[in-house]
């Protein structure tokens, strides 16, 4: 099997596999990174704000806080992604390739349902 340097049709047909492959294994750990670091994020700065002597119980109003400060956090998230995308968007029709087209596949969010 050949990737590279090949003029068949078949070889074409295999290296375009190889990529859309990759690509898409690419999209899965882009967004398993990314729900790492929203997670990451979301404790360190809610629970930090939220629970200030931490115990072996969380209060009703600790409770109201976190969830509040988690909604907060996980819709500018949204934001910032579905803006990132966009601009991703923009600028790969600018540039007219395929390879940004697929690079621009890449910048997925981590709370559109893909979890």
């Amino acid at each position: 099997m050949a990737l590279f340097g090949s003029s068949s049709n078949n070889a074409s047909s295999e290296t375009q596999e190889v990529k859309t492959a990759i690509i898409k294994q690419l999209q899965q750990e882009a967004a398993m990174n990314n729900a790492r670091n929203l997670i990451a994020k979301v404790n360190e700065h809610c629970f930090d704000s939220c629970i200030p002597a931490p115990g072996s119980s969380v209060s009703s109003q600790e409770q109201t806080c976190l969830s509040n400060c988690m909604e907060k956090y996980i819709n500018l998230w949204n934001v910032a992604s579905r803006t990132y995308i966009a601009r991703v968007a923009q600028e790969s029709k600018k540039m007219g390739g395929q390879d940004t087209v697929a690079m621009n596949s890449l910048a997925t969010s981590p709370t559109d349902g893909s979890l």
